[in-house]
């Protein structure tokens, strides 16, 4: 079963320890787990055994790859001090996020102001011949193939054919130039269907990036306590308001059963923008993404604030509860003194899988921040970066011996990591020091979420990660270790991958 909550009183909660088991089938991702759709994030179920299993309340746990930001709220709200660092700004902004919920009244207020202030001058892009308003738009090309608006009936679609009018009010929008702080840079990138000349034109209508920017107005009129959280609201929502929501198409009850039924997809992993598509209401994906942040933060049972600051050795010095930094880590733990880390956590990039800055970079484009791309960790097909196979060995060999330095004796590595070629592994073997200062221990495979998108469904795609386990020699608690080899495929061997 998952980690639940106990009600101990008004004011104290306590987390029942999670079931091993869960690490097997893991539920699908629910409430502030659930609200962002950023890239690889792995069960929190995994996560949280982790840490209630390899430290104690007080211990430091540090994230150098925070990504969805998942590891830093599992780690605070198990009383954990945290330590967490991206070079991707997005995932900077989540996980302060997480580990610093607004006030959900105010957060509610604000959307209330934004509905009374934008809903309306967005809907009017959407109006209309009899005075209706869309809420999908479905494009074959350039060519309007259908209009789609809410029944009567309510959680129906009523579709019509394009008139004139639709058409009309859509070219109003053709060359809108958009406000956006910044243009979005992108690389040659076949992987990701992306070329350095791609711009958010190539994204958006001009409709919706009109919309986008009557919402980022808004947005920025609203207290700096809160705009986070709206501007995170509109980056999760940004997706499903871009021309990269394909239709799903002849998909049936049953494999035998076609059907002319056409659904809505989803935006998937990469910038691919599929000939059929739907163009969606801005308002509307904004809206559904900010409620389902506000109903997680209502229905949020850990009230407690944790003093975050922007100085590593406060944590360290236990005068703060958090740190998270936006930057290198390489450099940030250069702060980090010997041996006071009791886990490391994290999820570094595998080999060429994601791409994290560049599928972040509309993201990041949003809400005016700059990354940069010449401190990834990465390897990256786009061959103008120079982010190859040697570089990420290197580099990731440079991290390796600043966690080795960092993590306390006996303290614990565990690293998430696949890839289904042999030089992936092979360079992976690399990178970990062999001698006395790291040890191998084992690893157990995790399965990924129920319903995960970003699992990779083709013929031969991975259907789990394996998280590897290391520990500096010194102060060894075996019965930590003898805890994970009572999970299920628990090996003390790396995979055999053969090269095909």
């Amino acid at each position: 079963m998952k980690s639940i909550v106990k009600q101990l009183s008004l004011f104290e909660l306590e987390l029942t320890k999670t079931n091993p088991e869960t690490i097997v089938l893991p539920k699908g991702y629910k409430g502030l787990a659930a609200f962002h759709k950023y890239w690889g994030k792995k069960p929190i179920e995994c996560l949280a055994f982790l840490i209630e299993n390899l430290t104690e309340k007080g211990d430091i746990v540090l994230d150098p790859f925070l990504g969805s930001g998942l590891v830093a709220r599992e780690a605070v709200i198990r009383e954990r001090r945290f330590i967490g660092i991206d070079i991707n700004p997005v995932a900077v902004e989540l996980s302060n996020l997480l580990v610093n919920l607004p006030n959900p009244d105010i957060l509610k207020k604000a959307l209330d102001e934004l509905e009374i202030s934008v809903k309306s001058e967005i809907y009017k892009t959407y109006l209309l011949e009899d005075g209706k308003f869309a809420t999908h738009y479905l494009w074959h090309e350039n060519e309007l193939n259908s209009v789609w608006h809410l029944s009567p009936r309510r959680n129906e679609s009523d579709k019509r054919i394009p008139t004139n009018y639709d058409y009309q009010a859509f070219k109003q929008f053709e060359g809108y130039e958009p406000k956006i702080p910044r243009p979005i840079k992108l690389f040659q990138n076949s992987r990701i269907n992306t070329n350095d000349t791609l711009t958010l034109k190539d994204l958006f209508t001009g409709r919706a990036l009109h919309n986008i920017d009557l919402l980022l107005n808004a947005i920025h009129k609203q207290p700096d306590s809160i705009k986070s959280a709206l501007l995170l609201s509109l980056t999760a929502a940004s997706g499903q308001m871009s021309k990269m929501v394909f239709a799903i198409t002849g998909r049936g009850k049953t494999k035998s059963e076609p059907t002319n039924k056409i659904e809505v997809g989803s935006w998937v992993i990469g910038y691919w923008r599929p000939t059929l598509h739907f163009e969606i209401n801005v308002w509307n994906c904004f809206i559904k993404r900010a409620n389902s942040l506000l109903k997680s933060i209502q229905e949020d049972e850990f009230k407690k604030g944790y003093c975050v600051s922007k100085k590593l050795t406060d944590v360290i010095n236990n005068k703060a509860d958090v740190a998270i930094f936006q930057g290198d880590n390489r450099k940030v733990l250069n702060n980090c003194p010997d041996e006071t880390i009791s886990l490391i956590l994290t999820d570094p990039p595998h080999s060429d899988r994601i791409p994290y800055l560049e599928l972040s970079e509309m993201w990041n484009c949003l809400i005016d921040k700059e990354p940069d791309f010449s401190q990834e960790i990465v390897v990256s097909n786009a061959r103008s970066r120079g982010k190859n196979k040697n570089n990420y060995v290197n580099e990731m060999t440079e991290f390796m011996q600043t966690a080795t330095r960092i993590l306390k004796p006996g303290g614990i590595l565990a690293l998430f990591f696949n890839a289904r070629d042999a030089d992936s592994w092979q360079f992976l073997k690399e990178v970990i020091p062999s001698d006395n200062q790291l040890q191998f221990r084992g690893l157990f495979p995790m399965n990924y979420s129920a319903n995960s998108v970003i699992q990779d469904s083709r013929k031969g795609g991975l259907k789990n990660d394996f998280v590897l386990i290391y520990q500096k020699p010194g102060n060894e608690d075996n019965i930590k270790l003898m805890l994970l080899e009572k999970l299920p495929n628990w090996s003390k061997e790396i995979p055999d991958i053969h090269s095909k």
